[in-house]
């Protein structure tokens, strides 16, 4: 085959992929962009370009700040919690027990519930005087306690179901890359007369950074994007506590109908998560694959 024929072949087999990406990743991005750098028009005034404005706006908003630090505590908690849990969780499930497949199932099913199912059986168990966890603290002589309605509990509840729905999720893909391990490293290791937590330390967790990576990558990526509990739960209250920032996103572009401060902070999210995943890849992808 010809190297021009061989370019063409090329670009056949990439043509739709491309089309998607333009269509779905691409033309919204620059679009967003482009829409950053003007302000909000309506039938009587035009929009103008403002350049930075939007920008500027948005970094003298208490609002943002507040957001922005909610989203670094949902993210800093929700994250290595769930990833170590799912690990754990994985260990578990992968030992030789009784109802083995059970034990996974039950593991897995709060992720086949849908996030706006999940957060109804939250909202019962978060529901003051009645709720599941006020039964319980009540049982120990505790005052009923607004889990949902007061800033200091707030996120900590919204963060705590997230986790609950997501420890499942991440388990699927340790166990997965668990049954990859060659059973003669762990027969090896026993013949050594290694320990079980000195096998898991040198051998099970570098074998598995290749999996944590797209773990962490992947929670991460949830990170910014589930807010279908806080519709249910909260809606970003009590005192903007739980708002988060794609729910502000939302609530600029579809509640205040301010669709140029709602494209420059999706501008700012999606520069943010490219800086992330440049480090995630540039330093943790050199030690992922162990040798």
């Amino acid at each position: 085959m010809k190297p021009r024929s061989q370019s063409l072949y090329a670009w056949m087999l990439l043509f739709p992929a491309l089309v998607l990406l333009s269509t779905f990743a691409f033309y919204p991005s620059i679009a967003t962009l482009w829409s950053s750098l003007f302000t909000r028009g309506s039938a009587r005034r035009p929009a103008k370009f403002n350049e930075l404005g939007n920008y500027a706006d948005l970094f003298a908003d208490p609002v943002t700040w507040k957001v922005i630090g909610n989203n670094l505590i949902y993210a800093g908690v929700t994250i290595p919690v769930s990833i170590a849990i799912a690990l754990l969780m994985a260990l578990w499930a992968d030992s030789r027990m009784p109802a083995k497949s059970f034990v996974r199932t039950a593991y897995f099913t709060p992720t086949m519930l849908p996030m706006i199912a999940a957060a109804n059986l939250w909202l019962f168990f978060y529901t003051p005087g009645i709720g599941l966890f006020d039964r319980i603290i009540g049982v120990f002589g505790f005052d009923s306690v607004n889990w949902l309605g007061q800033p200091e509990t707030a996120l900590w509840s919204i963060i705590l179901v997230t986790i609950w729905k997501e420890s499942g999720f991440f388990m699927i893909f340790y166990l997965a890359a668990l049954q990859t391990i060659p059973p003669e490293l762990k027969e090896a290791a026993i013949i050594e007369g290694t320990s079980r937590w000195t096998y898991l330390r040198r051998v099970v967790l570098p074998l598995l950074m290749p999996t944590t990576l797209f773990v962490l990558v992947n929670a991460l990526i949830n990170s910014v994007r589930l807010i279908d509990h806080l519709f249910i739960l909260t809606k970003g209250g009590p005192d903007n506590a739980t708002k988060l920032i794609l729910y502000y996103i939302w609530e600029l572009a579809f509640s205040y109908l301010d669709a140029p401060h709602a494209a420059a902070m999706t501008v700012l999210v999606l520069i943010a998560l490219g800086i992330v995943a440049t480090i995630q890849f540039r330093l943790i992808d050199k030690r992922a694959h162990y040798r």
